[in-house]
């Protein structure tokens, strides 16, 4: 089998291809699948570009979506031929997030082997089944982005008909976050700076949009947009250069769900205004398999299909990095053998 595989110290020119045989055994919890697709998030280039250092050698990208070739003796939750996707944090399952989902010691593609192969064997905890009907593409769109948008807004957000809902840029994750808010009768607000892609946005059905390089205070248009009320949801990728903004346009014990680091890593917070708002910050990362499984459910019945920008080979993954970094991307970037 093929995998793509990284050799340290990073940087995507030491991302390469090598054939290697296939796994020869399972154990009683394993799963065989074949991958087909994969997606690219902003944590697997960091993880390429070496910014996230792993092992070398280590097998790239988090996110894969293919069918199940085999199963172990005591494997219960799939079976062979099922439609498969990957899942961010394999160790787990439900409930309160896990001490060890404070890092990515177990995470795909980072402190674990990814899904940039052809073959790959995995516990059982490691897939969900994916939607009904859905392409290996658009499946593998949904272990980082979209559990992300689903529990930031519904798992941790309590969502509910009629709130308004604030998205920054028009990658993976707000794009999923914009369909899943419409779905559930929210209103939505999309922030980007390219006046093409809120075009777009608002064809996806964005309910007002800010161009934040014509407006560098969008979080007082945000409160003019909602007549002084703000946003009930945020969700903030940007990070330190966008924090102040989000705090300023949050509602009244709204909830600014933190997900991305776009800006950088470190910076100030107005916590005196975040305080006055009675409102709630919160660190996100991905979520559980429960929250993955209920998001494959709500997928299934409210008939989203993801954004998929373009799709590119296995072996033009750099290529693919490379696009990503570029930023003219809208929605995800995915990857087929």
């Amino acid at each position: 089998m093929q995998a793509i595989r990284l050799k340290q110290p990073g940087g995507l020119e030491h991302i390469y291809a090598e054939q290697t045989n296939a796994p020869e055994t399972l154990g009683p919890n394993d799963v065989q699948v074949r991958i087909h697709a994969g997606s690219l998030n902003y944590h697997d280039y960091l993880v390429a570009a070496g910014a996230l250092p792993t092992d070398d050698g280590r097998i790239l990208l988090s996110d894969g979506a293919g069918v199940v070739e085999a199963v172990g003796a005591e494997v219960s939750d799939l079976a062979v031929g099922d439609h498969v996707v990957s899942c961010f944090y394999p160790q787990w399952e439900s409930g309160p997030v896990v001490a060890s989902a404070g890092g990515f010691a177990r995470t795909p593609g980072d402190g674990v082997d990814g899904m940039a192969a052809e073959v790959v064997v995995r516990n059982q905890s490691a897939f969900t089944l994916a939607p009904e009907g859905w392409s290996h593409a658009e499946s593998a769109t949904i272990t980082t982005a979209g559990v992300t948008a689903w529990r930031a807004l519904v798992a941790e957000g309590g969502l509910k008909a009629g709130d308004t809902v604030v998205t920054l840029g028009t990658g993976g994750v707000s794009m999923a976050a914009l369909q899943l808010a419409k779905a559930m009768g929210a209103s939505v607000i999309v922030t980007s700076s390219s006046d093409e892609k809120l075009a777009k946005a608002k064809a996806l059905g964005a309910d007002a949009t800010i161009n934040y390089r014509a407006t560098p205070e969008w979080g007082k248009a945000v409160m003019e947009l909602t007549e002084g009320l703000g946003a009930n949801h945020i969700v903030e990728l940007g990070g330190p250069g966008t924090l102040a903004q989000s705090i300023e346009a949050v509602a009244v014990g709204g909830q600014i769900a933190l997900i991305g680091v776009l800006t950088g890593f470190d910076g100030p917070v107005p916590t005196a205004q975040l305080m006055f708002k009675n409102a709630r910050l919160q660190g996100l990362l991905v979520g559980s398999r429960a929250n993955q499984r209920d998001y494959v459910k709500a997928l299934e019945q409210n008939g989203i299909r993801p954004v998929i920008d373009r799709t590119f080979r296995y072996g033009e993954l750099a290529e693919a990095f490379e696009y990503q970094l570029a930023g003219s991307h809208m929605g995800k970037i995915c990857v087929e053998w």
